[in-house]
């Protein structure tokens, strides 16, 4: 059985860092991609950032040179590192795997070429708060 589990979340003051990590298990074969959404408070979820197994990467505009994805050694651990953070970037943060490319053949608005809906990801972790005041 496929497990993602999140960790690192927090409360932080704006300008700080903080680092997500999703340990993953039971998979047969590694997925394709792993991505990083985000759910604000009454809003939609959208992308926040993806890597595929290639290691190509994508980012939302509004994450774009503060956030960085990566995987860890084992490849089981997804990383998504925060510097910089804003109020904005308070959210549930949720982190995703796709058994396949992900990829789009545009940019959505936003400037992910990945569709954030859950039904289009195998697998979903539980989520981590991150809150962000100013």
């Amino acid at each position: 059985q496929v497990h993602l589990v999140e960790s690192g979340g927090g409360s932080v003051q704006a300008g700080g860092s903080l680092r997500l990590s999703c340990e993953t298990s039971g998979f047969t074969y590694s997925p394709y991609c792993m991505g990083w959404f985000r759910q604000p408070p009454g809003k939609e979820r959208e992308g926040v950032a993806a890597i595929d197994s290639n290691g190509t990467t994508n980012y939302a505009d509004s994450v774009k040179g503060r956030f960085t994805i990566s995987k860890g050694n084992a490849k089981n651990t997804l990383y998504l590192q925060m510097n910089s953070l804003k109020p904005e970037d308070t959210a549930m943060y949720y982190c995703a795997a796709h058994l396949s490319p992900p990829w789009l053949g545009h940019p959505r608005p936003g400037g992910t070429w990945f569709d954030p809906r859950a039904s289009l990801w195998n697998f979903w972790g539980q989520g981590a708060q991150v809150t962000v005041s100013s």
